[in-house]
């Protein structure tokens, strides 16, 4: 299962039935786990553990060392869950001591070729990042939000659960749970009416996260305020949960308006 011409470190810890194609480079300090399948040309630097039945495509680097200056080589993490796909290309770095000391992807993703997440972000499960799409460091990706094609996160930013950020759109500011944003610097558009059919959200529930979504940007309200009012209304509309916690985490720098 394992090609002639990988190089895997004798300190590597590869579980039984993993799949390492040619040329592929496992270092020291990384554990693949059961199921796993290694394509061609994959670079593994360690500490990394990845999980289950994970498939990493051809040319992927994953767990190097983070470029941000203040990293001077400290024993930083890497942390993969189970049943990701990392397509063609992906680079994916390690943490920083000054932050978590790990970079997280939780389980279940699809990360589309030529995708870059930096060091000490922590993406959820069941997202989908499309060709392109980069993270800066410090970036929290919540579970089932989308990033489309040649997106841009800054640093330290937070894009809530069931977001869509639409292609080529620069976020500078969170995005809140539920909103689909657009542009360059990106602008909500609306919610993700069609992510949330998708997963079955009723009628009822979108209606709900529609009105709270014309609280928070049509009201002229201010986040506050908006939080305010979406406290009331969360205790008889479950689904507006998600939206209000993405509001009261949101950073210094405020959200996409």
């Amino acid at each position: 299962m394992i090609h002639s011409t990988a190089i895997i470190d004798d300190a590597a810890v590869v579980a039984d039935g993993v799949e390492i194609g040619p040329y592929c480079v496992v270092g020291p300090r990384v554990e693949i786990g059961a199921g796993c399948i290694i394509a061609s040309h994959v670079v593994l630097k360690g500490p990394t553990r990845m999980g289950r039945n994970n498939r990493i495509f051809q040319f992927c680097t994953l767990g190097e060392d983070t470029p941000d200056l203040k990293y001077k080589g400290e024993p930083t993490r890497l942390v993969i869950g189970d049943n990701n796909t990392i397509r063609e290309g992906v680079t994916i770095h390690r943490g920083t001591i000054q932050d978590r000391s790990e970079t997280t992807i939780g389980d279940n993703n699809l990360i589309m070729s030529y995708v870059h997440i930096a060091h000490d972000c922590v993406v959820g499960n069941n997202t989908i990042f499309i060709n392109n799409a980069s993270l800066a460091g410090h970036v929290v990706v919540d579970d089932w939000a989308i990033l489309s094609g040649y997106s841009l996160i800054n640093q330290f930013s937070h894009i809530g659960a069931h977001s869509f950020v639409g292609m080529g759109s620069w976020i500078k500011f969170d995005v809140p749970a539920y909103v689909t944003v657009q542009g360059t610097p990106a602008q909500a558009k609306g919610i993700n009416v069609e992510g949330l059919r998708r997963r079955d959200f009723s009628k009822e529930q979108i209606s709900a996260i529609r009105q709270a979504y014309k609280v928070i940007y049509r009201q002229g309200l201010t986040l506050e305020e908006a939080i305010a009012e979406l406290e009331q209304r969360s205790a008889k509309q479950a689904e507006l949960v998600p939206l209000l916690e993405s509001l009261r985490n949101s950073s210094n720098r405020g959200i996409v308006r």
